[in-house]
């Protein structure tokens, strides 16, 4: 079997307004393409207008401000609906993958629901985050972008520039399904088994959480939350 690490695949990042996927407006997205030998054969971006004004600690992350994205930005709804639909093409025919997906993938699907818009159905997507925690359980330390591209020998420059972060998502995939064989799998089981593994994931912070606090709740829903 050829696996997809081998073969044309995407990846999608959104810098957004905020931390709550279901509250957040998307400032920026990207998707970058790549063949099979890892060379970008496309790179799509959107400065996006959210339409309300963008927290300061967003912009000091992402460096966009809300002047910026009222003077340069598209209108969000358009912008919600070409992003949605070049995705959609794409996953006719490749996987798509996100760094926590879970994100990405619901701030999409809320925007789409703000603006009218029909959701896409986001699938085959590989999510390195949700990899990482299965394959190697019990490392020690944060899991997030910046140090796992470090940890798998990924470049990173200019991080949380949605491009960039789009860029260093297919290397830490790339790395992981060439470090641990059983990820080579078919593109559509991989992401069943990831809907497996996000939900015991969350179960097991869940619990880890309720030792303090008994009403925490970790929703485990993946790739897109309710």
């Amino acid at each position: 079997m050829t696996s997809w690490h081998t073969l044309p695949r995407a990846a999608f990042d959104l810098e957004t307004t905020g931390r709550d996927p279901l509250d957040a407006r998307i400032v920026t997205a990207s998707i970058v393409v790549v063949n099979g030998r890892s060379e970008i054969l496309q790179t799509k971006e959107w400065l996006v207008n959210p339409g309300v004004p963008i927290p300061e600690e967003a912009s000091a992350i992402h460096g966009i401000s809300t002047a910026k994205a009222q003077a340069d930005g598209m209108d969000a709804a358009t912008a919600v609906a070409e992003i949605s639909a070049f995705l959609a093409d794409l996953f006719l025919t490749m996987p798509v993958m996100a760094f926590n997906a879970a994100y990405d993938f619901t701030v999409l699907d809320r925007e789409a629901k703000r603006h009218g818009l029909a959701s896409i159905v986001p699938a085959p997507v590989i999510d390195p985050y949700v990899l990482d925690k299965q394959v190697d359980k019990y490392r020690r330390g944060k899991r997030n972008l910046s140090v796992m591209s470090e940890f798998y020998g990924v470049q990173l420059l200019n991080a949380h520039t949605s491009e960039a972060d789009a860029a260093a998502t297919i290397g830490i995939a790339d790395a992981q399904a060439a470090k641990y064989p059983q990820l080579q799998a078919d593109p559509a089981e991989l992401h069943a088994q990831q809907i497996k593994w996000a939900a015991e994931q969350a179960a097991s912070l869940q619990e880890y959480f309720r030792r303090k606090n008994p009403d925490a709740v970790v929703d485990g829903q993946w790739p897109v939350k309710s």
